[in-house]
């Protein structure tokens, strides 16, 4: 039985689409943090003859992202340079993009990743549907203050022009941030949404996905586990599979990790991190951010859903498969084997 067919602990256990603490990161406050001694053995290392990756490494991935602001801030004003600028002299390639993306406070990291994903050739769909479908709208709402204070444009405005149908919509939908966020569970209205859910889709010729959109983005976690679990009684199928046999495309892939992250998000970003790393080509771009962005909230909790998903310890994968700087710098933000 696969994990996402599992539905019953589903209605106990945490979510990290609605809790953000940091008690589930493998990057904390480091105690006795100084950043003038931060700056100096950074400049060490970036102004002398041949650049230190080691320092850089081991700085910039024993701080919080809170403590690198810090650093940042007094790199800019003992040496006049900024940080960032810096750091993309001195080094290339992934392990740049992974230095930047560390620096980077966590919601312009999310507004760069989508700005990348929106104006590159071709729309980057796979990138947008993971970080909407995965933030909280909390993140959300940062994401898009950090849009509009770096390019002058609403986000929303930005997507429309880039996505379409119904994909567009749902992306749209999940944009504004606005999940119910209330904990309290309506069974009755979880059996009459799992009602609607079958006969918009397994019991009609046909598939009417506006009931699903609206359903999936704008019920809060704890009432749409309820209706899963009605969904799967009332067409003993789980509505995953359902969604999987009735729709295709881009439409299925944002609604099936919309129903992954509402089962379990550390899952759902277990799974991305296993096909970036074992596809055709590792994809050191999601590798970069889902190591970066999930580090000082539930980067353990990812770690365990790997190895209960394949078996093998992401540290262990991780070593097998990315090389040099790049990868000692995301074993470092993983943090221990498992």
């Amino acid at each position: 039985m696969s994990v996402w067919d599992d539905l019953d602990l589903l209605l106990d256990s945490p979510s990290s689409l609605t809790v953000t603490s940091t008690a589930r990161g493998t990057i904390k406050e480091r105690p006795g943090f100084s950043p003038a001694e931060d700056v100096t053995n950074l400049r060490k290392a970036i102004e002398g003859l041949g650049t230190t990756e080691k320092t850089l490494i081991d700085v910039l991935t024993q701080r919080s992202n809170a403590q690198r602001q810090l650093i940042s801030k007094a790199y800019q004003e003992t040496t006049k340079r900024s940080l960032v600028t810096d750091l993309e002299g001195e080094t290339h390639g992934d392990f740049e993009n992974l230095l930047v993306a560390l620096v980077t406070p966590p919601s312009t990291y999310d507004c760069h990743e989508v700005i990348k994903a929106i104006k590159g050739a071709g729309t980057k769909e796979s990138t947008l549907t993971e970080i909407f479908a995965s933030r909280s709208n909390a993140q959300i709402k940062a994401l898009t203050e950090a849009y509009l204070a770096e390019t002058g444009r609403s986000l929303t405005h930005d997507l429309q022009s880039e996505v379409g149908g119904d994909y567009g919509k749902t992306l749209l939908i999940l944009a504004e941030g606005k999940r119910d966020e209330s904990t309290t569970v309506d069974a009755a209205k979880a059996k009459a949404d799992a009602k609607v859910l079958y006969e918009a889709g397994e019991k009609k010729w046909g598939t009417d996905e506006s009931k699903f959109i609206d359903i999936l983005c704008h019920r809060s976690v704890p009432q749409l586990r309820q209706t899963l679990v009605e969904y799967k009684s009332i067409s003993k199928k789980t509505l995953q599979e359902s969604i999987e046999s009735e729709m295709s495309g881009n439409l299925e892939k944002i609604l099936v990790a919309i129903v992954k992250c509402v089962k379990n998000v550390p899952a759902y970003l277990a799974e991305r991190v296993y096909k970036s790393i074992k596809g055709l080509g590792t994809s050191e771009a999601t590798l970069t951010r889902i190591l970066v962005s999930r580090a000082e909230l539930d980067l353990l909790d990812v770690r365990a859903e790997y190895k209960k998903l394949f078996g093998c310890s992401l540290f262990s994968s991780l070593e097998s498969e990315v090389s040099g700087n790049y990868g000692d710098t995301l074993k470092k933000i993983c943090g221990g084997d498992d």
